[in-house]
């Protein structure tokens, strides 16, 4: 079982000792990892009554993640740094697949990137993405995220990108660097089906975003774990974690929920 801490971004402000301090005491207590979270814009919530909910807003800070990372990097030595969740389909593959290779060797092989496709569609138009294809569009992403970072000349022609013989250079430490998928939040937290199967098909890790004691949480995994041998895959090569929220439980709760997670086989990071 391998314990990371999540990076406070919305909390932590802009304070550049209060960021140093932060991650350098999670490597110096013994964390595994450190998640970072992705969102690029924050919107006005009631100049958009077309989206539901705003659990930020542009009054919330957040860091952008491979940014952040490239800087964290230089701080710590041993912490794995997981974006947790990068919004892939908003972003231009080629540029991702820079960044993060960027990231990985700068930390010496220390990157996991985490994607997700998101849920609005503010940040899509601001950033001249299709919010209603970002699903599909963000499985070729991950193909052609891995044949950059694994081989110095691309030639790829897919239905949203195109690379005449080119490259990134340098590339990542990790070829290709591990490529995780979350899905879910507060209002719908077991991803749908499709979801799901995408996970087991594509990707080396999963990110849960429903706590343990979800009532069919235990049953999302054991459908991930048939997508996987359906895929042709060995489930137990498909890397979880789980999500403890500390709020106002004690410490004797953070000890069960731990168990309950292990018991499931998450934590392998």
């Amino acid at each position: 079982m391998q314990i990371g801490v999540a990076f406070p971004t919305v909390e932590i402000g802009a304070d550049l000792h209060v960021v140093r301090d932060f991650v350098q005491a999670a490597e110096d207590l013994g964390y595994d990892h450190l998640r970072v979270l992705d969102h690029v814009l924050g919107a006005v919530p009631h100049q958009h009554p077309e989206v539901s909910a705003f659990p930020y807003t542009h009054q919330s800070v957040t860091h952008e993640p491979l940014t952040l990372m490239a800087y964290l990097a230089a701080r710590t030595t041993r912490l794995k740094l997981i974006t947790a969740i990068l919004i892939l389909p908003q972003r231009q593959t080629a540029l991702v697949a820079k960044q993060a290779a960027e990231v990985d060797v700068l930390s010496g092989g220390r990157l996991t990137l985490g994607i997700g496709v998101g849920w609005n569609p503010v940040e899509y138009e601001a950033l001249g993405e299709d919010f209603h294809n970002r699903g599909r569009r963000c499985e070729e992403q991950i193909e052609v995220l891995r044949l950059l970072w694994t081989q110095e000349v691309v030639d790829y022609q897919g239905q949203w990108h195109q690379i005449r013989h080119a490259g990134i250079n340098p590339l990542p430490v990790q070829r290709p660097i591990p490529i995780w998928i979350g899905a879910g939040g507060p209002q719908g937290p077991i991803p749908p089906e499709t979801v799901m199967r995408r996970i087991a098909r594509l990707a080396d890790g999963w990110l849960p975003l429903f706590g343990v004691e979800e009532s069919n949480g235990r049953e999302a995994i054991a459908r991930m774990q048939h997508y996987l041998e359906e895929a042709g895959r060995d489930p137990g090569t498909l890397g979880m974690t789980g999500v403890i929220r500390l709020g106002d439980k004690d410490p004797d709760t953070w000890l069960a929920e731990l168990e309950a997670w292990e018991q499931l086989g998450v934590g392998r990071v």
